[in-house]
């Protein structure tokens, strides 16, 4: 089994779900993904790291660091740093709090980020893209350059089409459709 297909099967097993959800954008949706419940397995963490480093790759990208919005960017990113560790080609990762912390520092970028770095966004999720574009509004307003989004599930939902409308090249590990063709019907 490819290290694609194998996430795809985590996913399908352990993250999505059918029934009647609100999603964080507010939507109404016949589908619920926690990708985190694959991503911060061991297995999860073990697949997903080498196999986002191999799509940056393929797609000629080559991040100095790598982090997104917290809670869903955070898991995949410390996968990819530490996949990349042991791959001899070290990648940094961060984590965009949701708002600045009102006390200490007053950080809103927790981790080795600095400015001027090459940073590939990261997501769990992408639905309408609005975590993306508010994680690149925060790294671009603390000097980072974006080269991308690469995100562990694209719901085909249009997010994908609004980043790269706002002129952001999008990379999935797993396309919702993938995944509900391995899920059981019912």
């Amino acid at each position: 089994m490819t290290p694609h297909d194998r996430l795809i099967e985590m996913l399908a097993a352990r993250s999505v779900r059918r029934g009647s959800f609100v999603l964080a954008s507010g939507k109404q949706s016949s589908l619920y993904v926690d990708a985190r419940l694959t991503t911060m397995s061991p297995d999860g963490l073990a697949t997903v790291g080498p196999l986002a480093i191999a799509a940056m790759t393929d797609t000629g990208w080559a991040p100095d660091a790598v982090g997104g919005l917290t809670l869903g960017a955070d898991p995949v990113s410390y996968a990819i740093a530490y996949a990349s560790a042991l791959a001899g080609a070290p990648i940094r990762s961060f984590t965009v709090r949701k708002e600045a912390k009102a006390h200490g520092t007053g950080k809103i970028i927790e981790g080795p980020f600095r400015p001027g770095d090459r940073v590939v966004v990261i997501e769990d999720v992408i639905t309408t893209g609005a975590s993306a574009l508010k994680a690149i509004d925060v790294i671009r307003a603390a000097g980072g350059n974006v080269m991308g989004v690469l995100a562990v599930v694209d719901r085909e939902e249009g997010g994908r089409e609004l980043l790269n409308a706002a002129g952001h090249a999008v990379v999935s590990l797993a396309r919702a459709s993938e995944i509900l063709a391995r899920m059981p019907l019912g």
